[in-house]
């Protein structure tokens, strides 16, 4: 089904918004006795939601120790080849663009530090793929009762989500992908750190379109400025998965929400012939 925007005056804005929701949606589950789950992504689209959630933990001094964040990837490279095929490793969790770093340091030690001593997130809370198991991921989240709410976000240039490239399945699940070319030219923007295409990696570990779809109670797409314009356009018009888009995934989900901001709505009239 298409799914109406909700378009917002900044990021700044959207953020405070998404971060009430999911701080209700903590007590709630707080309320009810069980486990909250988040599914997250890195990079820029939810840094905002990320940051005012943090304020909104603190502001009503939420207990956290139910919480679990669920990254959507990690990078990988490979190390060896078998008759088994190719064998992958994740890359130095302490790397500037390890999407295990970022959900330690962007995400889960602020909401920490907010949360207090004795409230926090628990150790094992942190949850990414394994490249030497993909598909025991899958199993976790099942065995977890599913994602309350996955956050997702679309590639600028080609509707990558998480890792998920141009073509993939819409019942694809957790597995090691190779990284498209725009895919990587995106995370030159989003990790700066990077001196060039060339240091980014070539390979990924990723939740998969039917992870998302299957696994989630509800989602809501993330797109603010004028990069991602094209992505705006892509995600308004969709009436279900199109696959040489992939974030329209989102369109198929159960409960989905489009949150933009102005910037973004603004330059998707730049591709009406999309």
């Amino acid at each position: 089904m298409r799914v109406s925007p909700i378009v917002f005056p900044d990021p700044e804005a959207l953020g405070r918004r998404l971060a009430a929701e999911i701080a209700d949606e903590i007590e709630e589950a707080a309320r009810a006795g069980r486990r909250y789950v988040l599914g997250c992504p890195g990079g820029r689209s939810a840094a905002s939601t990320y940051r005012a959630l943090a304020e909104e933990v603190a502001t009503r001094r939420l207990d956290l120790g139910h919480v679990v964040i669920v990254m959507m990837d990690e990078y990988v490279e490979a190390v060896a080849s078998d008759a088994h095929g190719s064998r992958y490793r994740v890359i130095d969790p302490e790397l500037p663009h390890s999407c295990v770093r970022f959900g330690r340091e962007e995400i889960v030690e602020p909401l920490n530090a907010a949360a207090g001593p004795g409230r926090e997130i628990a150790p094992d809370g942190l949850w990414a793929p394994d490249p030497a198991d993909p598909g025991a991921y899958d199993r976790r989240i099942a065995e977890a009762g599913g994602i309350d709410l996955f956050l997702l976000a679309s590639g600028a240039g080609d509707g990558h989500i998480a890792f998920n490239p141009v073509g993939s399945a819409a019942d694809s699940r957790t597995r090691v992908v190779p990284l498209g070319e725009q895919t990587r030219i995106d995370n030159l923007s989003t990790f700066p750190t990077f001196r060039g295409l060339e240091e980014v990696p070539r390979y990924g570990v990723t939740v998969g379109l039917g992870t998302i779809r299957a696994q989630s109670r509800r989602v809501v797409m993330v797109a603010h400025g004028r990069d991602k314009g094209r992505a705006a356009r892509r995600l308004t018009r969709a009436t279900g998965y199109e696959a040489d888009w992939p974030a329209t995934i989102f369109a198929d989900c159960a409960h989905p929400r489009l949150y933009l901001d102005q910037a973004a709505v603004a330059a998707s009239a730049s591709f009406a012939s999309l």
